[in-house]
């Protein structure tokens, strides 16, 4: 037998370790510790990942992983699944939850594009009780299904509780640009509160960006000073990124141009024209407007389009073609008085870049060699612009090549990419399309049909027109093609006429992207393009020659009465010089588009080009071109770098988009009694 003293040692020593395993054993017997669960923090996690949690939880935290599940899906696009998850959840809910539950309702109405829905949901949240990022995430709701004032003060009431500066970036980024898009009259509406010291330094801040955005050395000192008037605002401390580029602007070197055209081959004359507008604006060879402005002599004489060079669209700008370039300064002969000009709108415009004589410019024939082996040899020689290609073939190769010269294009490719050193600027059929919807849509009109040729030039107005239409938030767009001359004769002589008619145009606009800002992903507005109406017709687009249009007019009436005949718009190839008083007076109402320099806003240049020209108007088009490509070379970082920036040039008011495609805002012109008066 053990002395009493060993075994009470023994187990004392013993004591510890069986504590120990106790503690061991009951450790091991829990398990593994849930994962916590917090619908008001952020939701990192997938939607799988979350439904798992839900279908394993057993307690109170299955309705908070329901909720986190249904977040997931929603930005994931699972827009079923997220509605059915929505619908399955309790009827009893906590405060907490039943607040999220209105946030994800609501999130769900604005991916659904029911504004309306979104709003009422939101109404019913009580923002003071959600955390920091529900707050976030509850005025970015409030965001995308708004507009105007109440968007704006959601963006400024946002901003502060992001907490990454991505996020306070984008932020900054969609107030400016919800602020640049507004029309001037929108912004001169807005009445604000007289504490709303953020909203109304943003107001400022536009106001000091469209007083200077045509001079970017007084553009940046008004930012700076703007900045000093307003230390608190968001955007003093982190400007937004479309102003940001302006501190750091320089003005682009024209001090070596290189010219590239084809100097030889069927495009030449055509070169020629554009080369021959350059050269005088660079050496201040242009006239004057007059005080009183005197009609072009050379506006009466014909030309016959028949005669002239085509030029096919792929090799050479469309505009230099006679099929959609047959236009005359006749509107200055007729009403010289009243000549419409360019609309300038919010801001201030820059005008034709003044003559150089320090710029030294080579011209390089691309008909030689291929486009790569001419912008080297620029390069070599020392040239720090390029103006050209003009050929669409060399157009499209630009952007796989790489060369660090800035180039100002003279065509524009099938597909436009950004490049920072790239820039389009190209007269087309298309242009003039675009043009055509802002200008209809402008007038009030909805339900517009296009009728042009059976080509692929009316294919492409078609696309175009149908696109930029979709773009402004109008329905799809009704075309009707036409054939031959010889048809629509038979047309009239048949008595079947024209109808206001038309098959759909499938055409898919640029959409834009959608914005993922506090953890929440809305995504901008990409709704089926609402279909066309009734089957009414309110306005008719017409591309044709001015001998189609005598034909086509006349086979309207046939079939339409005078009182419910749309408002006729034409694009400038129905418009040549010599058109008698009869054309006039059988185009009674119709309005018509072309560039300035044709539309008397400057007789003087249009008389002196004419004579240069020997009459011929498509040449007097690319001379316009040659003179404005001058002004967009001497202002190159500013189109490419500064939003909103304009030039009122003589082929028309000229701005870029993102991607540096110059966009031309035409002159609109309209028969009246016989006479040619700006349109109403």
């Amino acid at each position: 037998m053990l002395p009493s003293k060993v075994i009470h040692n023994k187990a004392g020593r013993c004591v510890p370790l069986l504590l120990a395993a106790l503690i061991f054993a009951g450790c091991s017997g829990q398990g593994p510790q849930a994962p916590t669960v917090n619908v008001q923090g952020t939701a990192t996690g997938t939607s799988d990942s979350y439904l798992q949690q839900m279908q394993q939880s057993s307690d109170d935290n299955k309705v908070d992983w329901q909720l986190l599940a249904i977040r997931a899906l929603l930005n994931e696009g699972k827009i079923p699944q997220a509605s059915d998850q929505l619908a399955n959840l309790p009827q009893q809910l906590n405060d907490v939850q039943h607040q999220e539950s209105l946030l994800l309702q609501a999130q769900l109405k604005v991916m659904q594009k029911d504004a309306a829905g979104a709003a009422q949901l939101l109404q019913q949240i009580d923002a003071a009780s959600l955390s920091k990022e529900q707050q976030a995430r509850y005025y970015q709701l409030q965001i995308a299904g708004s507009q105007g004032l109440t968007q704006l003060r959601a963006y400024i009431a946002q901003e502060p509780l992001l907490s990454s500066p991505a996020d306070k970036q984008k932020n900054i980024d969609a107030t400016w640009l919800a602020l640049s898009q507004m029309t001037p009259e929108q912004a001169n509406g807005l009445v604000i509160n007289a504490d709303e010291n953020t909203l109304q330094g943003w107001l400022d801040l536009l106001n000091v960006y469209k007083a200077n955005v045509s001079d970017p050395t007084m553009l940046k000192a008004g930012i700076s000073d703007w900045q000093t008037r307003y230390p608190n605002n968001p955007a003093a401390k982190m400007l937004p990124t479309a102003l940001s580029q302006v501190q750091n602007f320089q003005q682009s070197s024209t001090g070596k141009i290189a010219l590239l055209l084809p100097l030889s081959g069927q495009a030449q004359i055509f070169a020629k024209a554009i080369q021959k507008g350059f050269d005088d604006a660079r050496n201040g060879a242009l006239a004057q407007p007059a005080a009183q402005p005197q009609a072009a002599a050379a506006s009466t004489a014909p030309v016959d389009a028949n005669t002239a060079t085509p030029v096919d669209a792929n090799t050479a700008p469309a505009a230099a073609s006679p099929a959609t370039d047959s236009t005359a300064a006749q509107p200055a002969a007729q009403n010289s008085d009243s000549a419409a000009q360019p609309a300038v709108q919010n801001g201030s415009v820059a005008q034709t870049a003044p003559p150089s004589s320090s710029a030294q410019v080579q011209v390089y024939d691309t008909s030689s060699q291929p486009i790569d082996q001419v912008l080297a040899q620029a390069q070599k020689d020392g040239a720090t612009l390029v103006v050209g290609p003009l050929l669409k073939s060399n157009v499209e190769r630009l952007a796989a090549l790489q060369t660090p010269l800035n180039i100002l294009a003279l065509n524009e490719p099938e597909t436009v990419q950004n490049h920072p050193n790239l820039c389009y600027f190209a007269l087309s059929p298309e242009d003039e399309a675009r043009d055509a919807a802002h200008h209809m849509w402008d007038q009030g009109k909805r339900s517009p049909l296009l009728l042009v040729p059976r080509s692929s030039l009316g294919d492409r107005v078609s696309k175009a027109f149908a696109a930029e239409w979709q773009q402004l938030g109008g329905a799809t767009v009704l075309q009707q093609q036409f054939g031959s001359q010889g048809e629509l004769k038979q047309g009239i002589n048949s008595g079947a006429g024209l109808r206001l008619t038309g098959t759909p145009i499938v055409a898919q606009p640029q959409q834009p992207q959608g914005v993922t800002i506090a953890g929440l992903t809305i995504p901008a507005p990409q709704a089926d393009t609402p279909a066309a109406g009734d089957g009414s017709v309110d306005s008719l687009y017409v591309v044709a020659t001015q001998d189609e249009m005598a034909l086509i007019k006349p086979s309207l009436s046939m079939r339409v009465s005078s009182r419910n005949m749309a408002q006729i718009y034409a694009s400038s190839r129905s418009y040549q010089a010599g058109s008698g008083p009869d054309y006039r007076l059988e185009m009674e109402g119709v309005q018509f588009s072309d560039i300035p320099l044709l539309s008397g806003a400057n007789p003087a240049l249009m008389q002196q080009a004419a004579k240069n020209f020997n009459n011929d108007y498509s040449q007097v088009r690319l001379y316009a071109m040659g003179v404005d490509a001058w002004t967009l070379a001497n202002h190159f970082n500013e189109v490419r770098q500064l939003p909103g920036f304009r030039l009122q040039g003589e082929t028309g008011n000229l701005s870029a988009t993102q991607d540096c495609v110059i966009n031309r805002k035409l002159v609109w012109s309209q028969y009246r009694q016989g006479q040619i008066v700006p349109a109403s």
